[in-house]
């Protein structure tokens, strides 16, 4: 069937309002994360003794499925459908964790999986973009009508979410989903002294956790004194960058990953210096920064506050995750857990970045729709850009 630009049917609609080099970069970083799947899980397969060294690279391709799926049917979404949609993945993601905490299995001191037998799912992931879609969402809906209040339902859902990632515990995600929500709630215009409030509750939650976590202690404590502990991990990761130098040692012939029990999720990036190099480390990281610049010009484009703000929130979400794992590769932060978006091992993982860029892709498409929200030069308008600087 070949799509001609005549096509109104829903999927010549999608197909010719689509934002096709935003997909594309997406398509370029998952194909890169099977390939690194390749090179960083089969260690891990024989060290837990498993007669498939290419186990996880398999379950890796299949989670492709679902997520490939979910991303472009949540770009085929109008904006109404992908907020009902939003409301659905949070409801039943609020419910996952609820579950993971009653019923979970306790792996190293938290509960955070949910046993669906097939496979076992993480709920925060998935509450994470569904989160900063909703609170899009009601602070829109704020702007529209300050009398309805939407913006304190948004304040209580994140309560909510914050609270059950701390009960787990995953502070590492809590002060993830806080500084997001933060992005957002500094986006919508609030208050400074909203935004001075939350600031504060969220240095003194870290410093709570600091106190009272012994985790949380030991990560920052050998973070800021590394002869003070173990830092096995985040040692073998700055090796991987020495050893592989500017071109790698070539695919399959790193030896770092050997040592790295988690080489193929929170150190992929590690793996990835050493086998092909500070180079393609680089070529990551300039994708990244395209995909999410050519996000945030759209967003500069919207009319429609809720795109302009769900796109930023999403934007936020994925470059801060990012960035979070690939400081940790570099020992410019403490150690957390956090997989690489796209690239990554983890069938959460991978479904919550899908989810998030097939909202991304959805809400661009409809700026692609109406070019009333631009020049004709394809660039944000000067009320866009004095928007952009508006604070109040």
């Amino acid at each position: 069937m070949r799509l001609t630009r005549a096509d109104r049917s829903p999927l010549g609609d999608w197909w010719w309002t689509l934002d096709k080099i935003s997909l594309l970069t997406v398509l370029v970083l998952l194909v890169i994360g099977v390939v690194m799947s390749f090179a960083a899980s089969p260690p891990i397969a024989r060290d837990l003794g498993l007669a498939n060294e290419f186990h996880f690279v398999q379950k890796h391709i299949v989670f492709l499925i679902p997520t490939l799926a979910l991303l472009i049917g949540m770009s085929m979404l109008s904006t109404r459908q992908l907020v009902r949609i939003g409301l659905a993945v949070f409801g039943i993601a609020i419910l996952g964790m609820l579950a993971a905490l009653a019923f979970g299995a306790e792996v190293k001191g938290a509960r955070r999986w949910v046993d669906l037998g097939f496979f076992q799912m993480q709920p925060s992931e998935l509450a994470k973009p569904a989160l900063v879609l909703v609170s899009a969402w009601l602070f829109a809906e704020h702007a529209k009508r300050p009398d309805l209040h939407a913006n304190l339902i948004a304040l209580a859902l994140f309560l909510v979410t914050a609270g059950l990632l701390v009960a787990q515990p995953d502070i590492g995600q809590t002060m993830l989903v806080t500084a997001v929500w933060g992005c957002l709630f500094f986006v919508a215009g609030m208050s400074w002294l909203w935004i001075a409030v939350l600031g504060s509750a969220a240095l003194g939650g870290l410093a709570m956790a600091y106190l009272f976590i012994p985790h949380v202690t030991s990560r920052i404590d050998r973070f800021l004194n590394p002869e003070a502990g173990d830092n096995h991990q985040t040692d073998r990761a700055i090796e991987s960058f020495v050893e592989g130098g500017w071109l790698g040692r070539g695919p399959g012939e790193g030896v770092v990953k050997e040592h790295l029990p988690d080489s193929h999720t929170d150190f992929l990036f590690a793996v990835m210096a050493e086998e092909f190099g500070i180079v393609m480390c680089l070529i990551v990281v300039g994708l990244y920064l395209f995909l999410f610049a050519r996000f945030i010009r759209a967003a500069l484009r919207q009319d429609d506050v809720f795109s302009r703000y769900a796109i930023i929130g999403l934007v936020a979400l994925l470059a801060m995750q990012a960035a979070i794992n690939m400081g940790v590769n570099l020992q410019l932060l403490p150690a957390k857990g956090m997989t690489l978006p796209f690239l990554s091992y983890g069938g959460s993982s991978l479904l919550s970045v899908g989810l998030a860029a097939g909202i991304l892709l959805g809400l661009t498409r409809q700026t692609a729709r109406g070019r009333k929200s631009h020049n004709g030069f394809g660039r944000p308008t000067a009320s866009q850009w004095r928007w952009s600087l508006q604070r109040g």
